[in-house]
């Protein structure tokens, strides 16, 4: 008789956190959410940096873990959340320094600086990611540059699921899905690049060897004398995600939440020409397994409207879905959008620019970044197509959303190909899938992802219409008035924004 067990899968988003219970009886995966909460950030009263509050996450999810072990045994637990951001500690644990947002502006500028150093061609083909001005490397240059003193101090590096995992009582320790995002972890010897951590102002003794997701970090104890082993998960949430999606050859992943990640899996990463004009990434997944893909822009869009206007977003969507459509569009992923004082300002100046008349209304707004992304997924679907050589026949969609039903109808109309929606708690799925994995419960990846699709239901979504040629033309030039921009930006050494 298979023994059944639970674990706490605790999914950090920059939105929003959450602990639920993953439980298998030996056939199935349930999936039961303890508790949710809205990611504490502010401002640092030192530095005036925008800054997540550790300590209140940490509350937030001790209160989480309390109460999924109020209503079964958790033989696991493991933490995943968002990349670049981390966490230096002394030789005591002691925290130096406060844990920097990546929405901070404190890394403008920094891109441009070392790439005077080191090539980006030669950066790329050591690390095979994708230039983000808010990268882990850029982080920690922009640190050595304002607080040299920080890192003299430090003696460990964490990404913020690794720190959690210490605070629970796990050992130290970095996972390597996360390890690989950062910039600064060569992708072909497979360890930390030692010139890019000299090139950051970084020094080799802060970064412990990456362990496999799956890995059993130490024992918590949550609840009066009951532990529960540490289990690292794939700690990067988009590594958990795709490892929750079954996918299948022909397949281009698409997690969907306040970014969106679009790409394919590969047992080799890709780093050719073709792959860096694109500016594709190529990050570490379960089992060594690349996930190639692209970073975009997503409902964070979407948020921001909703939250200045004062309506959920359901409401949001229900007003773009009756809102007259291929009327305006915005390139998501110009640098104005990442962190604007107001998001609706932001979107109707950007339009006014490039000659469009500005949305009017919330249903407007809302149209107008959905209908983006959409034809953003579309552009970075040929992206990928091209530097992997393959046709990509299908959409798998996973993360929140999955919810937003317009946004899965526009991306089949744009991309051409059928889409299926689900699982939507993904990450949640994949953390818990990996922990099960690490305890023996799973024999493989292909095992677990051949549990979730007989556990969750999936939903399809056929293309109904297609995209307006005009609509399309009008992206393709917003496109390229950003390579121009780009091109200028490099000859004159400013900061071009989100995407290099």
């Amino acid at each position: 008789m298979v023994e059944k067990l639970s674990c706490a899968a605790i999914d950090l988003g920059a939105g929003s956190g959450r602990v639920a219970l993953i439980d298998w009886d030996g056939q199935r995966l349930g999936l039961h959410e303890a508790r949710r909460f809205d990611t504490p950030r502010g401002e640092d009263p030192e530095t005036g940096y925008q800054c997540w509050d550790l300590d209140a996450m940490e509350r937030e999810i001790r209160t989480g873990l309390s109460a999924a072990a109020a209503t079964a045994r958790l033989d696991s637990v493991g933490v995943d959340g968002w990349g670049v951001d981390y966490v230096l500690l002394d030789a005591e644990h002691r925290r130096i320094g406060p844990a920097v947002a990546y929405r901070d502006d404190r890394t403008r500028g920094v891109l441009e600086r070392l790439g005077a150093r080191l090539p980006r061609e030669e950066i790329y083909r050591r690390t095979g990611i994708q230039f983000l001005p808010f990268n882990t490397l850029y982080q920690l240059a922009a640190t050595s540059e304002a607080h040299p003193d920080w890192l003299a101090r430090a003696r460990h590096f964490l990404m913020l699921p690794d720190y959690f995992h210490a605070r629970l009582g796990g050992a130290i320790a970095s996972e390597y899905t996360n390890a690989t995002t950062t910039q600064l972890y060569g992708v072909v010897h497979d360890d930390w690049d030692d010139t890019l951590l000299e090139l950051c102002g970084c020094s080799r003794a802060l970064f412990s060897a990456p362990v496999a997701p799956g890995t059993i970090l130490g024992e918590a104890a949550l609840a009066g004398t009951r532990r529960s082993k540490i289990t690292a998960p794939a700690t990067h949430d988009t590594a958990s995600a795709v490892a929750a999606l079954p996918l299948q050859p022909g397949d281009v992943f698409l997690i969907s939440g306040t970014w969106s990640l679009m790409g394919v899996e590969s047992e080799r990463p890709l780093l050719g020409s073709v792959a860096l004009r694109h500016n594709l990434t190529n990050e570490g997944g379960v089992e060594r397994r690349f996930r190639v893909l692209k970073n975009i822009a997503g409902l964070w869009l979407t948020q921001r409207i909703a939250q200045e206007l004062d309506v959920s977003e359901p409401e949001l969507v229900a007003a773009a879905t009756h809102a007259p459509a291929w009327r305006a569009a915005i390139d998501p992923d110009d640098a104005r959008f990442l962190n604007p004082p107001s998001m609706v300002e932001a979107l109707r100046g950007f339009c006014t620019e490039t000659g469009q008349t500005p949305p009017a209304d919330a249903g407007a707004l809302a149209r107008c970044a959905l209908e983006s992304l959409a034809l953003s997924y579309q552009r970075v679907k040929q992206e990928l197509e091209r530097s992997s050589e393959r046709a990509l026949l299908r959409v798998k969609v996973g993360g929140g959303g999955g919810k937003n039903a317009l946004l899965n109808q526009l991306t089949a109309d744009a991309c051409g190909v059928p889409v299926e929606v689900g699982p939507t708690e993904s990450s949640l799925i994949g953390n818990g899938c990996v922990q099960l994995i690490g305890l023996g419960a799973l024999s493989s990846l292909d095992e677990a992802r051949q549990v979730v699709r007989r556990s969750f239901d999936t939903r399809p979504i056929e293309p109904r219409r297609g995209v307006p040629d005009e609509a399309r033309a009008r992206f393709e030039r917003l496109l390229e008035r950003r390579g121009q921009a780009l091109e200028t930006a490099s000859n004159t050494s400013t900061d071009p924004g989100v995407t290099a």
